[in-house]
């Protein structure tokens, strides 16, 4: 693929809206001698380079361009962002484009993060035979690599953060599922459906009442009057849950016995781990009963699917095959919660099963529903935030005069996991907006302490003292307005926490704070957050989501389960998922308040939803922005992105500094030499705290080829543990969503030690290949919530397509001090910044918090 993750291609999440800010996955190449039938073929498209001349006035957002070197002369030349005069023209090394790297390209155009990697799973997890070539690679995101594997120095026989995460993760899901068992009322609807649409929520309702719908469910029949919601009830909070033990593997005999059905078929044996993990018991037998659960394997398409099954059933085999149908929509469904979705508009999930060969869209997805392998929904076509006027007695007569119109509606089929969590996180907010929050001071002391505080932050705290749920957006400086909501709850006795969604979040936001983040226990293996043995810190203190959830770090869970604690602030909010957001808003006591704060411009989850965002739309609750400007000239570049202009900006301190390429080869080249030698000499900011951003993991300027070159210059080494040497910048992803940047210790027998964000981990080796990569270089979604003093974006010719403007923002805004931005896009840049906005997500959740929360004045 080149660097562009996200260039125009066939793939089936082109009808699931995968595109700018919502990546999809993208195509694999298919493996050697795997049987394939129908495989399309198709070239992967180049962007436009840059011709080498200097960057136009105006036309990017620097003061002057830096001064280019001759690329076969190391250091002689080096591009210095302090040097003054023309802009030397480099001589063409022949480097082949980037645009020329083959590499599988996803849905929909250009992504917000320029990659499917930064949200879709990482198919590393399959092996290059199925997944073919490098391209699960290029599309895959280290902060999707599922990594349970690690283990804290000194605690071997103790559960990872990430395992207890899982666990509890486990309990809620499980919560989830209780919960849908005593549903016995049919789906809330909203007015009359005919024809598929009410078959398919025929076909739910009857799954849903634990009835297995017959042929005769698919009936006509007319659902139902949408019904009020509900009044919010508090539901009992889940324990919190034990740090589990690792699971020992399938069995070596299932795992043989499934290895001997996958060669059968052709695909590789190497499947066969993950397929009998995730098929259980009796794996090989289900699996030669239905070819098609390959699907369910990371990394496998319908295609290779396809020629596994044909490999298996023989004439039996065929494109209307019921097994098929269901399969592909499931997939169809994963790729969609990939993008960023937790449901699919009915006719585009049946647009793309056409697409994929599927004889009867409708009776796939039928069949899908009837298993009960996905769910239906229909919402009433409402714009976010408008509710719809409670009928009056008088209108009775115009009512029934209307009986016979058909109200608009759309209907979904989404994933069961998703659906759930967003009608669980929608339930849960709403019981915080209606719910009265802890007093926590009389009415005098909190308007002591808004008194005191600066600008927009007193604001922010006589929202909080009467509401339990506040949003707060700002860029960086705003930042500290949460902080200041913090110290002003501690003060009023309240026990305030906050919660970022990264480590490098949770560490940005500590030092505003003005605390630290207590050093891992050796003893324990419990992460430095603090707190975890219900302690109460000197001050308001700052833990990770996933360490207060999985009561590794926070004040711990009272005896109903919830958590013990008053305030929670949540910084850089719009990384939070509806997965995360459901189990972070479940866990919080009644009467406790909800801080969500963050910049909306930036790139949104990795995970499905747009919590932060929908939120915004739907307008349940105070919204207070920030009047706190980000300073300097990065601040006034940036907060002219999040607008949509990129000017030129007076940068007498060479805070920004524009560098010119001409090919893929020379932006590696020019990174070196910025990285190296330009920017700690003419900055003072030393290598190790310069952090390189680029959109893409594959092709000739990705994170992988920069970070082959910047390893080579800043610590070379053989690699004998698995490519990497002690001193080794990485990126390590512990959890799929989560990317900790670090170094490496050492490696040995237990594995590659690392030091991540203040904490020991130790990745087992054969986890290393899947959850460890080198970090000099990262994608913007991995950068997401980290800052550092110096930046440098690379933006090669065949990035083009995949730069919008949160990806622009994002990039640009992780600079404290300096931003260098090594530019070949041409006029691509401020198009991208002008006209590409975020690409929406299909959510539900404004239309699941309308009837329960009446809209904020």
């Amino acid at each position: 693929m080149s660097t562009e993750p996200e260039a125009a291609s066939e793939d089936p999440t082109d009808a699931v809206d995968a595109g700018p800010g919502t990546p999809g996955a993208a195509e694999d190449e298919a493996p050697a001698g795997a049987r394939q039938p129908g495989r399309e073929t198709r070239d992967d498209v180049a962007g436009p380079e840059g011709d080498g001349t200097a960057e136009e006035a105006g036309a990017a957002p620097g003061a002057q361009a830096a001064e280019a070197g001759q690329p076969g002369s190391e250091g002689a030349g080096a591009a210095d962002p302090v040097d003054d005069g023309k802009t030397e023209q480099p001589a063409d090394e022949g480097t082949e484009a980037a645009g020329s790297a083959a590499d599988g390209s996803a849905a929909d155009g250009s992504a917000a993060d320029g990659s499917a990697s930064d949200r879709a799973a990482d198919d590393d997890t399959a092996p290059a035979a199925m997944t073919g070539d490098d391209t699960a690679d290029d599309r895959a995101a280290d902060d999707e690599t599922a990594g349970d594997g690690a283990a804290t120095d000194g605690a071997a026989a103790q559960a990872s953060e990430a395992e207890a995460e899982l666990a509890a993760q486990r309990v809620e899901r499980e919560r989830i599922e209780r919960r849908k068992a005593e549903k016995q009322a049919p789906i809330d609807a909203g007015g009359k459906l005919s024809g598929t649409a009410a078959d398919l929520l025929a076909a739910v309702r009857a799954v849903e009442s634990g009835a297995k719908p017959a042929a005769t469910v698919f009936g006509d029949s007319a659902p139902p009057p949408r019904r009020p919601a509900p009044e919010p009830v508090r539901r009992p909070q889940p324990a919190p849950a034990e740090p589990s033990v690792v699971h020992a593997g399938p069995a070596p005999e299932t795992v043989q016995a499934v290895g001997r059905v996958l060669a059968e078929g052709g695909a590789p044996e190497s499947l066969a781990p993950q397929t009998a993990a995730l098929l259980g018991e009796g794996a090989q037998d289900a699996l030669r009963a239905d070819p098609w659960q390959l699907l369910r394997v990371g990394g496998v398409r319908p295609e290779q699917a396809d020629g596994f099954a044909r490999a298996l059933l023989g004439a039996e085999c065929g494109p209307d095959d019921e097994r098929r149908g269901r399969a592909v929509t499931v997939w169809l469904l994963e790729q969609a919660a990939l993008a960023g979705h937790t449901a699919v508009e009915l006719p585009r999930l049946t647009a793309a099963l056409a697409q994929r060969g599927v004889p009867d869209p409708d009776a796939a997805v039928q069949s899908t529903l009837a298993e009960a392998e996905a769910l239906a929904f229909q919402d009433a076509l409402e714009e976010p935030g408008v509710r719809t006027p409670s009928p009056s007695p008088a209108a009775g007569a115009d009512e029934e005069e209307g009986e016979g119109e058909e109200r608009p509606v759309r209907v979904l089929v989404g994933l069961e996991r998703y659906a759930l969590a967003e009608e669980s996180l929608a339930d849960a907010l709403a019981r915080l907006v209606v719910s009265t929050p802890k007093q926590g001071g009389s009415v005098a002391d909190w308007e002591r302490v808004a008194a005191s505080a600066q600008g927009s932050a007193g604001d922010l705290i006589r929202a909080v003292a009467e509401h339990g749920l506040v949003l707060h957006t700002g860029g960086e400086a705003s930042l500290a307005e949460p902080a200041a909501l913090l110290h002003a709850a501690h003060v009023l006795g309240l026990r305030a926490w906050a919660a970022a969604p990264g480590a490098l979040g949770r560490d940005r936001f500590a030092a505003l704070l003005g605390n630290r983040t207590p050093e891992p226990d050796p003893d324990s293996g419990t992460p430095g957050d603090s707190g975890a043995d219900g302690s109460v810190p000197e001050g308001p203190a700052v833990a990770t989501v996933a360490g207060l959830l999985a009561g590794t770090a926070g004040p711990g869970r009272d005896a109903d389960g919830a958590l013990d604690l008053d305030l929670l602030v949540v910084p850089d909010a719009p990384q939070l998922d509806v997965e995360t957001g459901a189990l972070l808003a479940e866990s919080l006591p009644d009467g406790a308040r909800l801080v969500l704060a963050g910049d909306p411009s930036v790139l949104w989850s990795a995970g499905p939803g747009r919590v932060f965002a929908d939120l915004l739309a739907a307008r349940i609750c105070p919204q207070i922005a920030s009047r706190r400007p980000d300073p300097g000239p990065l601040g006034e570049l940036v907060s002219g992105v999040g607008i949509g202009e990129l000017g030129q900006v007076e940068a007498p301190g060479k805070e920004v500094v524009i560098v010119p390429v001409r090919d893929a080869g020379e932006a590696v080249h020019r990174t070196v030499q910025l990285v190296a030698d330009s920017v700690p000499r003419a900055i003072g900011v030393p290598a190790e705290e310069t952090q390189v951003i680029t959109p893409g993991h594959g092709g000739a300027a990705g994170t992988r080829a920069l970070n082959a070159a910047l390893k080579e210059r800043l610590n070379p080494g053989p690699g004998r543990f698995g490519g990497f040497d002690p001193g080794d910048r990485v990126a390590y992803s512990p959890a799929p969503g989560r990317t900790l940047p670090g170094r490496v210790v050492k490696a040995d027998a237990d594995g590659l030690h690392l030091s991540c964000a203040g904490e020991t981990v130790v990745v087992p080796k054969e986890r290393v290949e899947q959850s460890v990569r080198h970090g000099w270089a990262l994608t913007a979604h991995q950068a997401v919530g980290g800052r550092w003093p110096a930046v440098v974006v690379v933006l090669p010719g065949d990035a083009a397509q995949s730069l919008s403007r949160p990806w622009v923002y994002t990039a640009f805004g992780r600079a404290a001090r300096h931003l260098s931005v090594v530019h070949g896009v041409e006029q691509a840049l401020p198009r991208a910044v002008a006209e590409v906005p975020a690409k929406p997500r299909t959510t539900r959740l404004p239309v699941l918090l309308a009837p329960q929360v009446p809209a904020a004045d």
